[in-house]
């Protein structure tokens, strides 16, 4: 694809996020950048979550990885409902009853100053890194597409995506995110769709066929229940992802933000039902296209990469839009959106919900007046701006990891204090030496990093996956206990 033709594309697709920015911050303040006013409807809430949980990382990755851990990863959807199931019932009920804009006031609440700012540095630190890692996704792309064609170095092409973000973001905060989100969504969605459409027509596939020749291949096996040593396991899949949906969903600033945008409980309820059934149909399309694009390529004698991450964006870029007509064209333009719709989906989410939880959890604007909240909310966008750029410039001189393992790497430490703390404060009626709720989460993390590089020699050859995340949360908790006393609270569930 032309690098011109690609800069078009970006432009007018920039051009509406704005206008959309544009349309919904007229008579924005403060409070509609951090709650919408909690005006939304569930629907778009529902909708728009779509995109901030792909991201990226799922777009490129999901459907390259089938080829070495086939259908595995649905093992970790199912897991996603049961979570997604916790937090419906559980989390937002309790979110939705306490009234709270940061979900970690709650741990203040419940257990202390302490406690609240550590839930609230871990978040902090963990969707920092984490949505660097997915925007770097789509850098990686933009810059394969576009900017190398230009001659645009990628730390100049980062900072062009980045300010982008900020530009359509920095007013209008989660408002004007739903909005965008659930067209960013609607791109994602549609890409996925038409290539599977034409890869399935270059085939000579029915839509029977297609289903067919999917479910009939190796790729397609789902469960892994033989060994408990393999990383595809059923069990420790399922449970990680489970926890995984418990702790980046209902313990996440950021998703929870949308979800707080409802008008009351019973809408949020009604998001996160439909919300869970069209992210497993999501999934199982990305999953189904990796299988198309893995016989695509052997049809046509093309060599799967070494990183299998660069499947669908090198058939998408190189041969769909040069060897397959018009169609082909078109797939590789609605790739390009998709990628762009599915990272910016994250990544704009994740930029307002950081600037959200740092000026309610350590600025304290909720006593400030409006102007202040409103000169100091700007501030902090520009600094998480400015440090996702130094984020993604590092990463990707550093990385060596295919990015859904690093992505699931980092969550597995950084996550793991923000689960120990929701389920002490939710299933024991104990209080903490609030003092010590630091150190206690802080040696979850290097604890668990401890075990899970020497689990293979300690434990017989077992070697600790996903379910790292688990193991965090666990050691978080125990810690928790040994610096507790027996005392009934309000908020102890």
């Amino acid at each position: 694809m032309s690098p011109y033709i690609a800069l078009s594309i970006l432009v007018v697709y920039f051009a509406v996020l704005i206008a959309i920015s544009v349309y919904t911050s007229r008579g924005a303040d403060t409070n509609t950048f951090f709650t919408a006013n909690k005006q939304s409807p569930w629907y778009l809430v529902a909708f728009a979550m779509i995109g901030t949980s792909l991201s990226g990382v799922t777009f490129i990755s999901v459907p390259g990885a089938v080829g070495r851990i086939q259908f595995s990863y649905f093992q970790v959807v199912l897991g996603y409902i049961l979570g997604y199931l916790f937090i419906g019932t559980v989390l937002m009920p309790l979110y939705y009853r306490l009234n709270l804009v940061s979900i970690y006031t709650y741990l203040e609440q419940r257990f202390g100053f302490w406690a609240y700012k550590t839930g609230s540095a871990f978040f902090l630190l963990s969707r920092t890194l984490g949505s660097a890692v997915r925007l770097y996704v789509a850098a990686q792309v933009l810059q394969l597409a576009m900017y190398n064609g230009l001659g645009i170095p990628f730390e100049v092409s980062v900072l062009i995506t980045i300010a982008l973000i900020w530009v359509y973001t920095f007013k209008g905060g989660v408002k004007t995110i739903i909005i965008t989100d659930t067209l960013q969504t609607t791109f994602l969605v549609t890409a996925v769709a038409l290539t599977i459409y034409l890869v399935a027509k270059e085939l000579n596939y029915s839509f029977g066929g297609m289903v067919t020749a999917i479910s009939d291949s190796e790729y397609s096996r789902i469960f892994f229940c033989d060994d408990p040593k393999d990383n595809k396991y059923f069990w420790k899949q399922f449970l990680s992802g489970a926890f995984i949906a418990i702790t980046m969903t209902g313990m996440d600033q950021d998703l929870m933000q949308k979800n707080l945008t409802c008008k009351n409980i019973g809408e949020a309820q009604k998001n996160m039902f439909w919300f869970t059934i069209t992210l497993t149909f999501v999934n199982l399309m990305f999953m189904s296209l990796g299988v198309l694009l893995y016989f695509y390529a052997q049809s046509k004698n093309i060599a799967i990469p070494a990183k299998t991450d660069d499947l669908y964006a090198m058939l998408a870029l190189n041969h769909f839009g040069v060897h397959e007509g018009t169609a082909g064209v078109v797939v590789a333009i609605t790739f390009l959106i998709g990628i762009t719709a599915a990272t910016y989906a994250s990544s704009d989410s994740a930029l307002t919900a950081l600037t959200t939880s740092f000026c309610i959890d350590f600025m304290n604007v909720a006593t400030k007046p409006e102007a202040e909240r409103a000169r100091i909310k700007h501030w902090v966008h520009i600094g998480f701006s400015v440090l996702f750029y130094i984020v993604i410039v590092l990463f990707n001189r550093m990385n060596s990891k295919e990015v859904i393992t690093a992505v699931f790497d980092i969550a597995g430490y950084t996550y793991g204090p923000l689960l120990g703390l929701f389920a002490f404060g939710l299933y024991t009626k104990r209080t903490v030496n609030d003092n010590l709720t630091p150190l206690a989460c802080l040696a979850g993390p290097v604890i668990t990093y401890i075990l899970s590089q020497n689990s293979e020699a300690w434990f017989g050859g077992y070697k600790i996956g996903f379910e790292r995340l688990m193991l965090n949360g666990l050691i978080v908790f125990i810690g928790l206990l040994l610096i507790s006393k027996m005392k009934k609270t309000a908020l102890a569930r």
